[in-house]
């Protein structure tokens, strides 16, 4: 009876879980189609409403350009200076991409060497961390003095994008499960095979989590090092022109140029965004969730 009775009962409790289960599932899939439409509609909603009274208050104030330009005139002077402005924004993110690239070989590569040698963490993060905490305006102008200007920019934007990489990549290297650890030293795993088929593994999150961020710094630390540049009557990056358009009161260009920045780095934020995402997709909770 006993027997019976649990067959009976497995079999009442499958229909009420396909019933209760399939009416759900369109309902999330409508829900976070809906979600997506506003997280898409809106910013374009409140971008478009700023622009309206940006335009309206120039219009009709008279606000003249060399105080506030309107985003008619900015859009025009964007068309018409575009290829002075695209040739700057090349030079940019030629030292971003490389300042990028630096920092994420020599943070994931120095994170690696603070785990297989705690001498070495211990002799050399410190610095590390007085490297981040010093601001990069003071530094950029002593590095134009000792550095060629083109070398100068890129070591700020290497300087500025290199600590979240390593800071990052090391706590996801301390992070790995110990359970998984004993078990690898069990089985009589060599330091270089933890290393390669678990640890890094294990520590990709936190690794693509300062690769984003450091994307976004390397801009940053580029357009402070030109704008330095700048100063000293040196450069051709759009920081460069933003500084030259203040100085001969050409405030439409330096909006234009200040756009293009936005641009490029929102273009940055999501590339890298999405190499994350493809890198975690089929394993890992933050891109799971994304998909649900």
């Amino acid at each position: 009876m006993n027997g019976r009775f649990s067959a009976r009962s497995r079999d009442n409790t499958k229909p009420d879980r396909q019933r209760t289960a399939s009416p759900l599932s369109p309902r999330r899939g409508g829900t976070g189609n809906f979600d997506h439409m506003l997280r898409v509609a809106l910013p374009i909603v409140v971008l478009a409403f700023g622009l309206a009274i940006w335009e309206a208050v120039v219009r009709i104030e008279h606000v003249p350009p060399y105080v506030l330009p309107a985003p008619g005139l900015i859009f025009h002077t964007l068309i018409s200076d575009w290829a002075l402005l695209f040739r700057s924004l090349l030079v940019t993110l030629a030292t971003t991409v490389e300042g990028f690239l630096l920092a994420a070989v020599g943070g994931v590569g120095l994170a690696v060497l603070f785990n297989q040698s705690r001498l070495v963490e211990y002799s050399l993060y410190p610095y590390a961390v007085i490297l981040q905490v010093t601001p990069i305006v003071a530094i950029a102008p002593l590095l134009l003095i000792y550095l060629p200007q083109p070398l100068a920019v890129l070591a700020c934007a290497w300087i500025v994008a290199f600590f979240p990489v390593l800071a990052n990549t090391t706590l996801g290297l301390h992070s790995v499960d110990r359970n998984l650890t004993d078990l690898f030293a069990l089985y009589g795993a060599t330091r270089g095979q933890m290393l390669w088929n678990l640890k890094l593994p294990s520590s990709l999150p936190y690794i693509l989590g300062g690769l984003r961020i450091a994307g976004g710094l390397s801009l940053i630390g580029a357009v402070v090092a030109e704008i330095a540049a700048g100063s000293a009557g040196a450069g051709s990056g759009l920081a460069y022109r933003i500084a030259e358009s203040g100085y001969r009161l050409n405030i439409p260009r330096m909006f234009a140029a200040l756009l293009l920045l936005s641009v490029a780095g929102i273009a940055i934020f999501y590339l890298l965004s999405l190499a994350n995402y493809l890198a975690l997709r089929r394993w890992h909770e933050s891109a799971l969730d994304q998909e649900r």
